[in-house]
């Protein structure tokens, strides 16, 4: 299988993130790491969830993230790297985003909560 990404790439900014995960057609999903209640607060559109928790104790991910390249995310970036680490050993293609959903909302990217209204970072 060719890799949607470089050699050796293992991190990207949110602009790459966005560009990679946004559209309908896009190549790769924005898997979201963060807890329960971080996810309910705000996340980016179109994420899909699975949180780190629930990777490290084996749980499958979810079959809209299964078989396709993975944007990684969490807060910050620390635990994004832990899941890229994690699901890179499960044999997935995988990169994280540095600076996590902080960095995303900085950026200007859209963030929602569950109602798909208007969302925070927690």
């Amino acid at each position: 299988m060719m890799s949607l990404f470089p050699t050796g790439e293992d991190r990207v900014t949110v602009d790459e993130a966005a560009r990679r995960t946004r559209d309908a057609d896009a190549p790769a999903v924005l898997l979201d790491v963060r807890e329960q209640r971080e996810w309910d607060a705000g996340h980016a559109p179109g994420a899909v969830y699975a949180p780190l928790s629930g990777l490290v104790a084996g749980v499958a991910l979810p079959d809209e993230a299964r078989d396709r390249p993975l944007v990684v995310i969490c807060r910050s970036g620390q635990r994004s790297q832990q899941a890229a680490e994690l699901l890179t050993a499960r044999g997935a293609q995988v990169v994280d985003v540095k600076g996590g959903m902080r960095a995303w909302a900085a950026a200007g990217y859209p963030v929602v909560d569950d109602r798909g209204n208007s969302g925070s970072i927690a």
